[in-house]
């Protein structure tokens, strides 16, 4: 069957399965009570991962499906730094404990919006209210274009260990289309400045899928990139939902490759990536070199999926802040009001911000797992994952007998216990996956994902 064929058949919606069950399925049921009794119950023995969210950016590219919006005012900033803090020092209170951390991300938007002084006051306040390991990796995301002195300079200040850079496409036309104008001098310029502040680690994002984008030119823009001598790149399909982000309307549909030519477009980047640069590939859509320590869990096996994709922390609780922040927990999952200013008056109210969330069951815990290690491994033992749950393997193998077409097709294997999802298979193990998901249901005429391939 050829790659067309493949596409045609396949090219469906699906989760992209950062969490499971998938953020649609968080409902009011889950708030701030629940949330707070669940931090409480937190296990001492076990480190926990942080995330901060900031909302704002200096301008909105028309693509983008982050939670966010252009806020130019100091002061604005300034006040959100300062709800931070005040979510902070009330989680830690909740916890009843100085915690261990051992990783924290900082996203957005573009976190380097708020001044950077306030950048480090909550850093600063962090390490004041839990334990952050001297190694800890500690990540923030950057726009090139968009970097005052200031927030430079708070880089070395904040410990920041790792930085990614929003490249996404370097062809003039395609960023003129897409609203987001920035070029590789300017890229590259805050790289090297990141590194010489000590800053070890670089990633990347490029995008896929975009109006003008063809084969060829993602091809050039993933070659200018290996300049930059990243040590790890994600490859993300544009997602054009705009019944969720309406700014997306911006971008005319029928400007946008279809499924067939999107493919081509994965296709080109990962050979470019991969017998250009070296890079070993990660999961879907990750890439490292293959010093890198997220190669290596992959190698190990080690390797997990979130809220910001493949990573290499492993900590089992991750603890949320910031405007539609996300965290998950052993009990489940809990997300923060979406809007500043609906978490904002959370917040000034002297309670958590939690709006919605999802508590796991039994078969929760155990497809949660089956569906990270065939996204992060493309390979699961489903009588070994059942057998750590205590679970009876029947209903996982049932579902599994779905894959007979995908096997047909070459994209996988399945020996009764164990699936294994090729490499020709690679792109489509989203669609793998959802097999096991217990709330998927495809429906078109009401889409709650974006296009698998």
């Amino acid at each position: 069957m050829t790659d067309t064929e493949l596409v045609a058949r396949y090219d469906g919606r699906a989760p992209r399965y950062t969490s499971y069950p998938t953020a649609p399925h968080f409902s009011q049921q889950v708030g701030a009570q629940a949330y707070a009794s669940w931090l409480g119950q937190l296990d001492a023995g076990q480190p926990l991962s942080l995330y901060l969210h900031v909302p704002f950016c200096d301008r909105l590219c028309y693509y983008c499906g982050c939670n966010t919006s252009v806020v130019r005012l100091d002061s604005s900033r300034r006040a959100y730094a300062a709800l931070l803090e005040r979510e902070i020092a009330l989680v830690a209170a909740f916890i009843g404990r100085r915690a261990r951390v051992t990783h924290i991300h900082w996203g957005g938007g573009t976190p380097t919006s708020l001044p950077g002084d306030r950048l480090v006051s909550v850093m600063n306040l962090i390490r004041t209210l839990f334990a952050v390991d001297a190694d800890a990796e500690i990540a923030i995301e950057l726009d090139p274009t968009t970097l005052p002195t200031d927030r430079r300079d708070a880089l070395r200040a904040m410990g920041v260990t790792r930085i990614s850079l929003g490249v996404q496409d370097l062809e003039p036309a395609v960023q003129e289309a897409i609203g987001r104008q920035q070029s590789y001098e300017q890229t590259a310029a805050c790289a090297e400045a990141a590194r010489a502040l000590g800053v070890h680690s670089l990633n990347l994002d490029l995008i896929y899928g975009l109006p003008l984008q063809t084969s060829e030119s993602v091809a050039r823009t993933a070659r200018r990139a290996l300049g930059l001598k990243a040590d790890r790149v994600a490859v993300f399909g544009y997602a054009h939902v705009p019944w969720m982000k309406k700014h997306q309307a911006l971008i005319a549909e029928n400007a946008l490759p279809g499924a067939a030519e999107r493919f081509e477009q994965q296709r080109a980047i990962h050979r470019v990536l991969i017998e250009e640069g070296g890079y070993i590939p990660i999961g879907l859509d990750h890439y490292a070199l293959p010093e890198d320590a997220m190669a290596k869990a992959a190698a190990a096996r080690q390797l997990y999926r979130g809220f910001q994709g493949y990573t290499t922390d492993g900590a089992p609780a991750l603890v949320g802040f910031g405007a539609s922040a996300i965290g998950g927990l052993s009990q489940g999952y809990v997300q923060n009001a979406p809007t500043a200013a609906a978490y904002g008056k959370a917040i000034e109210s002297g309670g958590l911000a939690t709006v919605r969330g999802v508590a796991l069951g039994p078969d929760d815990r155990l497809r949660r797992d089956v569906i990270e290690r065939l996204m992060c491994d493309l390979e699961v033992d489903l009588v070994a994952a059942a057998q750590a749950h205590r679970a009876d393997p029947a209903p996982l193998i049932s579902d599994a007998a779905a894959l007979a077409r995908f096997e047909a097709d070459g994209l996988a294997s399945f020996d009764g216990r164990v699936i294994h999802v090729t490499e020709r298979g690679r792109p489509f193990v989203r669609s793998v996956a959802a097999l096991f998901d217990a709330y998927f249901v495809q429906n078109e005429a009401k889409p709650r994902h974006s296009r698998a391939i």
